[in-house]
């Protein structure tokens, strides 16, 4: 393993070791910016407004990270990342924040953490009413597009053959041209098409006529999306891994964005602890005392963030599925913040 990682160190020009240690967040603060890796590509989850203003779910990561550290959400500079093998190019970027998921050989062979889920992602279908079809099963025998050569297609293949099922699959040069794929199935070419459930809606959204299409609730893996960092900095991995607490936590308590400066009066003694009226939690993390106050005014509690961007309140309107609260009954809850 040790020799492994020294092998990766020089190839890929990682800063792995004890020379970086304890470094990354005090490079942060001396720079004056979080340097945040995305990849502006998919609606509701980053892409650039008419504005020119980044927005998405993982953009309210990477803007609630930077208020939890500045005081501001808009001390972050943005860079593509469409790989972890761009992050691993260069030690500029602090933080990946774009729909990865959360894998084994992507993180303990390669020096790399991944912060808490932001968004419980899994292979399903995107289907036309027409067909009349509540489930993956009665695809079976019907023209199914699929990106060829990728996990998807696999995926797809392994779960049809193990139910017994007939697939006919109709194969697409790529998962990434959402236009060639909406084309796919707005000409009939295909009823339906599998890939995250995170690219369906942006691929429905990108459909002449969206509501003549519909997402499957099964899924057929589970993909757990995750930002990433590098093992060089425990104090920012914290800060990262407890800001994302702080919002699922801020969504249990009933505190909004909206509500944030009248909900530092309430008596409730994790309200106070969440939002810095009981001090401790800044102390233990190197941070203000406000830290989650400030995440919070940015960009809401999770609840606010999921909805804005791809729940429903975006044009996407995605369920919040496995993404609810634990306390209804989704898989979504904070460990304690004290």
């Amino acid at each position: 393993m040790t020799a492994y990682l020294a092998l990766a160190s020089v190839v890929l020009g990682l800063s792995i070791g004890p020379m970086q240690a304890g470094s990354r967040l005090e490079r942060i603060q001396r720079r004056g910016v979080l340097v945040c890796g995305i990849e502006p590509a998919v609606a509701g989850f980053a892409e650039l407004d008419a504005q020119g203003r980044y927005r998405g779910l993982d953009v309210d990561v990477c803007r609630a990270v930077a208020a939890a550290i500045f005081g501001t959400p808009d001390k972050v500079r943005y860079g593509t990342v469409s790989s972890v093998a761009d992050f691993l190019r260069t030690d500029e970027i602090d933080v990946v924040s774009r729909r990865l998921t959360w894998e084994l050989r992507r993180e303990a062979p390669l020096g790399l953490l991944f912060g808490p889920i932001t968004f419980y992602d899994g292979q399903g279908f995107l289907v036309s009413r027409t067909l009349g079809v509540t489930s993956p099963e009665q695809l079976a025998g019907r023209p199914l597009c699929v990106a060829g050569g990728t996990v998807f297609e696999f995926n797809v293949t392994t779960w049809f053959n193990a139910h017994g099922r007939e697939i006919r699959k109709v194969l697409l040069e790529s998962a990434s041209k959402f236009g060639d794929i909406a084309d796919a199935l707005a000409t009939g070419r295909c009823g339906a098409y599998t890939a995250d459930v995170s690219e369906l809606g942006a691929i429905q959204l990108a459909l002449p006529s969206p509501g003549d299409f519909h997402i499957l609730t099964q899924q057929i893996s589970r993909e757990p999306l995750a930002p990433l960092v590098r093992q060089d900095d425990p104090r920012f991995f914290n800060i990262l891994r407890w800001t994302i607490f702080a919002l699922i936590n801020a969504e249990e308590l009933g505190v909004t964005a909206a509500n944030a400066d009248d909900m530092r009066q309430s008596p409730n003694v994790d309200v106070q602890r969440l939002l810095g009226v009981v001090s401790g939690n800044g102390k233990a993390l190197g941070l203000d005392e406000t830290w989650a106050y400030q995440a919070i005014k940015a960009v809401g509690n999770y609840g606010e963030m999921f909805d804005r961007n791809v729940g429903r309140q975006s044009a996407i309107g995605l369920e919040r599925g496995l993404n609810r609260l634990s306390t209804d009954g989704g898989l979504m809850y904070a460990p304690p913040l004290r």
